[in-house]
């Protein structure tokens, strides 16, 4: 299949809001995708890339879209895959002119179309209305099989190429090849936000409540004296974490699939962020030394597979029994079922006090899904919201071609002057307010490049957040953790925006937690 192809369909997705066309479109191109072709021709469908980023940024990608645009598409999928495949391999002396030089002859060889797809591609910033949920729908509608089928599928193989291939292939007959296997790890299932208590009990009526802590999710595999522990992204970790495995191989049962979070705690039992957790998986790791310097504690709260039964299909309530026959208490996280608000608050002052997000709320009667697909899990956290400013805006791409839509927040330094920039959104912003966002953006510009438009310093912007994270990406080394609009506030002057100050106050923790009202 050509690159053009997948470049129309994109195009076409872009072009559409119903989601009986996009996944028309989405079946049609994969029943065109030879068999070789599925995982590239599903990973840019997503629009992400097969094997992950192949390091090259924003200022390569803009060279190589000098080249002039080819006349005529003629760049094969594969070719184009192989191509970025060799390039991310590259290593050793002189590899970054080496990427942008071959990055380059590509670009030469696409159409413009075909730069632009790729450019947006290779920047994670392929936002065309076909998230893995949708391209999922569209492999069951090209291969005639229950879209409920491929989900199962694609949580037992963590892998929607190797789902693709088997439904286009064999059908029904090929999915159900997939089954919950020890060592293979299950694709987590993930919560939806919730405003407040009122909607978890009317959506949920009694139901778990659970501590919300910020860790790294993992998952635990035990067979025997075997173990190994699985990254929310399915990678292997289990060597960067071998205090976790020393526990698992000391639990009282022989085998089991455990999901909970791992994470990183100060002298006084409160977690440290997010970020510092993190430091326990980066590439390249000292164990034993950061093991010493940042031990990390787990805390576990589901049992997906016990003793050569898979639980998958078994109630909340079932499973949570299995969990405590297998783990001891300390290493569950703290839980409480209860139909009564109060005592709901109540739980969640506490996990609050102790320096955790909030809670999770869980259906009883649910059965184990991958993904956030309906209202099972709900996670309740409290809102921060910052007045800031908008310093630039990059223009939007599918639907919101042609209008400003990604913003660059900032905050007010008062010793320093001006702002810090604390990163961008696109989230929260009606049909509306992006016209008018785009035209007030336009009479406020000081220069722009081929992505953004700068401009001065004057409109402030009301944005809700879950909260800040360390980032070496931006001069405060501060960013907005799911940044989103609540509205713009032109009762505000620049000079009343909120401070650096303030967002530090939070990162420290320092600033009052909230009730969970996550309204916009």
């Amino acid at each position: 299949m050509l690159l053009n192809d997948v470049v129309a369909t994109s195009h076409a997705l872009r072009r559409t809001r119903s989601r009986h066309e996009k996944t028309a479109a989405l079946a049609a191109c994969l029943r065109r995708l030879g068999p070789q072709e599925l995982e590239t021709g599903v990973a840019y469908l997503c629009g992400a890339l097969p094997r992950g980023k192949i390091g090259v940024g924003w200022a390569a990608v803009r060279r190589a879209r000098e080249a002039t645009p080819a006349a005529l598409p003629a760049l094969t999928l594969g070719g184009v895959d192989r191509a970025l495949v060799e390039i991310g391999a590259l290593r050793g002396a002189g590899t970054g002119r080496e990427r942008e030089r071959r990055l380059g002859t590509l670009f030469a060889s696409a159409t413009g179309e075909e730069q632009e797809f790729l450019a947006r591609l290779l920047l994670g910033e392929l936002r065309q209305g076909a998230s893995e949920g949708l391209v999922v729908e569209g492999v069951a509608r090209a291969a005639g099989v229950p879209a409920a089928s491929v989900r199962r599928a694609l949580m037992l193989s963590g892998s929607l190429g190797a789902v693709a291939l088997a439904a286009l292939t064999d059908g029904a007959a090929g999915l159900g090849r997939f089954s919950l296997e020890l060592f293979r790890p299950v694709v987590p299932m993930l919560a939806q936000p919730a405003e407040d208590f009122e909607v978890v009990f009317s959506r949920l009526g009694e139901a778990a409540f659970e501590f919300k802590l910020d860790g790294a999710r993992i998952q635990v595999h035990k067979g025997g004296d075997e173990i190994r522990v699985f990254s929310r992204r399915l990678n292997d970790v289990s060597e960067a974490v071998p205090e976790i495995v020393a526990a698992a191989r000391a639990l009282p049962v022989r085998e089991a699939i455990l999901d909970g979070e791992a994470l990183a705690l100060q002298s006084d039992g409160t977690p440290h962020p997010f970020q510092t957790t993190m430091r326990r998986f980066g590439r390249k790791l000292d164990v034993a030394r950061m093991r010493q310097e940042l031990p990390l504690s787990h805390f576990l709260f589901d049992c997906l597979y016990l003793e050569g039964e898979p639980l998958l299909d078994r109630s909340g309530a079932e499973r949570a029994a299995a969990l405590a026959s297998a783990v001891p208490i300390e290493l569950q996280v703290p839980r409480l079922v209860t139909a009564d608000p109060e005592r709901a608050a109540a739980f969640w002052k506490q996990a609050l006090g102790r320096g955790h997000e909030g809670l999770m709320a869980k259906a009883l009667d649910a059965r184990y899904q991958a993904g956030g697909r309906g209202h099972a899990w709900l996670k309740l956290k409290p809102a921060h919201t910052l007045d800031l400013v908008v310093l630039a805006a990059e223009w939007g791409s599918g639907r919101r071609r042609g209008q400003l839509s990604n913003l660059h927040l900032g905050a007010r330094d008062p010793a320093a002057g001006g702002f810090v920039m604390l990163g961008k959104t696109f989230k929260g912003l009606s049909d509306e307010l992006l016209a008018w966002q785009t035209r007030r953006l336009l009479e406020l510009e000081l220069s722009r490049d081929d992505w953004t438009v700068y401009v001065r310093p004057e409109l402030v912007i009301e944005i809700a957040f879950s909260d800040v994270q360390a980032s070496p990406h931006y001069p405060g080394s501060l960013a907005l953790r799911f940044a989103r609009v609540k509205a713009y506030r032109p009762d505000k002057r620049a000079d009343a925006a909120d401070t650096i100050d303030a967002v530090r106050a939070i990162a420290e923790g320092r600033a009052l937690r909230g009730a969970p009202d996550l309204r916009g």
